[in-house]
């Protein structure tokens, strides 16, 4: 069923959490007739949002697709999360997107995740649809949420339609293109009534009607002359510019309406269907030669080689690993061979799907724009290109969002460690924002992600579809041991003698502190035969295998040098054991006496904030024992550099979540070691001993 690419629509619906993007995408089913009830998300009907996860906290955690058919298009819906926590799962899916509608509760106006999904579309161009939703609510303003959108993104943006009344007594909208009313019913049908504008709106109409001309004529210079001539401009005229300029995202549309009564929404599918572009009506995506820099690109037509990037992966514990994709060009036939030039492999499939909400339908083959599922890949991964072998082509995919919140994870049942990390690991398959670590220092399983809510909802999936329960602990600090000053000549005699064959060892060592993270290092620099050289290997073992647990809080002892440089040994009773001994005794000798101390990591964080709250940043960072180390404005954002010890920012997203009011973001990764002040030290060294 390979659709005609012209008459394809692959629009993305992204917003702030709760605004109503999944009941949009229910309104469009059900008025493209895909389904026969309108689904709901406060009551677990919904097409869109069917894991588990997303009915309990009546949120969208993972993308999901549908379609439907609407005046011969047909439309892609691709519903995004958009709680903070899974915002990285938008930003990837929008690569499978020509267009998105910016859904905004007009009752809450522009928040933050507005502002970030927004800028998600930026990043990748598409052309933007405002859609003003749940205007049948108490407090709905749509004049107010028109401002906040022009002034929040410098935005001409270019409404319309007009709501009639609002609250209680929203009826139906006002086209300004056509100048006529439609009074919807409110049953959820989509139906409506056409009239005259209500008298009392004449005036607001016309008012609304000429600033949409002015943005509309800015798109074609012939039409603004004609218009500053003051002649008249033809319907079809003006129709043609505003099609053109919502195309090309010159122009941002505002419709109003309530998605769960059905109201506003075949307006929204009417613009989408008529002013966004088709997969062949965009600038071809760019990709790169195979092992070089050379830029090809290769036309959305069916007939051209099969190129395609795979933009998200869904591990299901029956079906296997479902890789979803968008074809930018050129067939894919089910049955087939298709070549994977990230990982230099052919990957052999069996079936092909276009993905129904929760269900997955069989296909023979799919086009240029199309979004399909494969079953069963087993090397691709999210971000990788499939393609012809025989015109290979790499497209660069965007980075998902880098993790800022960590936990150690446990297995509740003992022994299922294993279990729990190779479970995991799948999850990891289709979330590429969740980062697994095994923690040398520690032993422990680290699990990052992009918040709190993000990783108990992986926890919830871990144990729904593995049966694996786990708990989130926080985080150890990985602290380490060195020395200050140097000392010399530390002698250490091991000697056992109680029947049989004794044991004896004699060594003299010199110890240096070295520079931060050098390590450690071992010098042999004996002379006369008082040790045989076949024990200076033993020596050396003995030590490295001493350094992991340190004498102050059993940390990892490192930064120093030990010089072995002379020693005692019996020709009968010194053995390896015996000089391995006496090596890591005479170490813990040495460092009590070179004024030994406790190291903590040091994280380098950027942090964006907006200009309004960077002062209270900063102020919590000196309370962190952080330090500011520079500044860079960005826009209305300033992004702040800083160092700050690991230990004080374990929790940090949730703090700078509240500081901010959820409009700050930050990265972080370890950078240094540095000396922890003595009164912290003595604590953490308290409560390690209490440990013991």
């Amino acid at each position: 069923m390979a659709k005609k690419t012209e008459l394809l629509k692959n629009v993305a619906l992204i917003a702030h959490g709760g605004s109503g993007k999944t009941s949009l995408a229910e309104a469009i089913l059900f008025a493209g007739k895909a389904t026969t009830r309108l689904g709901r998300v406060d009551d677990g009907t919904s097409n869109f949002d069917y894991e588990p996860e997303e009915i309990k906290r009546s949120i969208t955690i993972s993308t999901s697709f549908h379609h439907c058919t609407w005046k011969k298009s047909t439309i892609n819906i691709i519903d995004t999360p958009g709680d903070d926590n899974f915002l990285s799962d938008t930003r990837l899916s929008l690569q499978a997107a020509d267009g998105v509608v910016v859904v905004i509760d007009a009752t809450a106006g522009v928040k933050i995740g507005t502002e970030k999904v927004w800028k998600f579309s930026e990043e990748q161009n598409l052309p933007r649809l405002v859609f003003i939703n749940k205007m049948d609510r108490e407090r709905a303003d749509f004049y107010k949420v028109i401002e906040e959108v022009a002034g929040t993104f410098d935005v001409k943006i270019t409404p319309l339609f007009l709501p009639i009344g609002a609250e209680d007594s929203f009826a139906g909208v006002v086209d300004l293109v056509r100048m006529k009313a439609y009074f919807c019913k409110k049953d959820g049908s989509g139906e409506f009534d056409t009239t005259d504008i209500p008298s009392d709106m004449e005036d607001d109409a016309a008012q609304w009607r000429e600033k949409m001309v002015e943005n509309v004529v800015e798109v074609n210079d012939e039409l603004m002359e004609k218009y500053l001539d003051g002649q008249e401009l033809s319907p079809k005229e003006l129709e043609e510019t505003l099609i053109h300029g919502i195309k090309t995202g010159a122009v941002i549309p505002a419709v109003c309406g309530s998605a769960t009564l059905g109201m506003g929404v075949a307006q929204v599918m009417d613009i989408i269907v008529q002013a966004f572009p088709s997969p062949s009506d965009r600038a071809t995506r760019k990709g790169v030669k195979p092992n070089s820099d050379e830029e090809i690109d290769l036309a959305a037509e069916a007939d051209a080689p099969f190129s395609s990037l795979v933009f998200k992966t869904v591990a299901d514990p029956f079906a296997g690993r479902l890789t979803i994709l968008r074809i930018f060009s050129g067939t894919l036939k089910a049955d087939s061979t298709v070549y994977n030039p990230n990982k230099g492999i052919k990957e052999k499939f069996g079936q092909l799907f276009v993905l129904e909400g929760k269900k997955q339908q069989a296909i023979e083959e799919a086009g240029p724009g199309d979004i399909v599922a494969i079953p069963k890949l087993k090397e691709t991964t999210t971000g990788d290109t499939l393609c012809s072998e025989g015109a290979p082509i790499i497209y660069k995919p965007v980075d998902s969002l880098p993790p800022v919140i960590s936990y150690a994870v446990e297995a509740k049942v003992k022994g299922s460690e294993d279990k729990v990390f190779s479970s995991l690991t799948k999850l990891l398959e289709e979330d590429p924002t969740l980062r697994l670590e095994r923690d040398q220092a520690t032993a422990d399983t680290i699990l990052s992600g992009t918040g709190q809510i993000h990783l108990e909802a992986i926890c919830e999936k871990l144990n729904r579809k593995f049966g694996i329960e786990v708990v989130l602990k926080p985080v150890k600090v990985p602290y380490r041991e060195t020395i200050k000053k140097p000392v010399k000549g530390v002698v250490y005699r091991h000697k056992k003698q109680s029947g049989g064959r004794g044991q004896f060892a004699e060594v003299h060592f010199d110890v240096f502190p070295l520079d931060r993270g050098k390590g450690f290092e071992f010098h042999e620099d004996l002379t006369g035969m008082n040790v045989p050289r076949n024990f200076v290997p033993a020596v050396e073992k003995g030590l490295v295998e001493a350094l992991p647990k340190g004498i102050l809080a059993g940390y990892p002892v490192v930064d120093l040098k030990v010089r072995f440089y002379d020693g005692k040994s019996h020709e009968v009773d010194s053995s390896e054991m015996a000089f391995k001994i006496a090596a890591s005794m005479c170490l813990k000798k040495a460092v009590q006496d070179a004024a030994p101390i406790l190291l903590e990591p040091i994280m380098k964080m950027e942090i964006t904030v907006p200009d309004d709250v960077m002062g209270d940043v900063m102020g919590d960072l000196n309370g962190r024992r952080g330090k500011v180390v520079g500044m860079d404005a960005q826009g209305k954002y300033q992004v702040i550099k800083a160092e700050a010890p690991m230990s004080e920012v374990l929790r940090y997203a949730l703090d700078l979540n509240s500081i901010s009011g959820g409009r700050g973001t930050f990265k972080m990764e370890r950078s240094h070691y540095e000396e922890l002040p003595a009164q912290l030290a003595e604590k953490v060294i308290a409560a390690s001993q209490e440990k013991e």
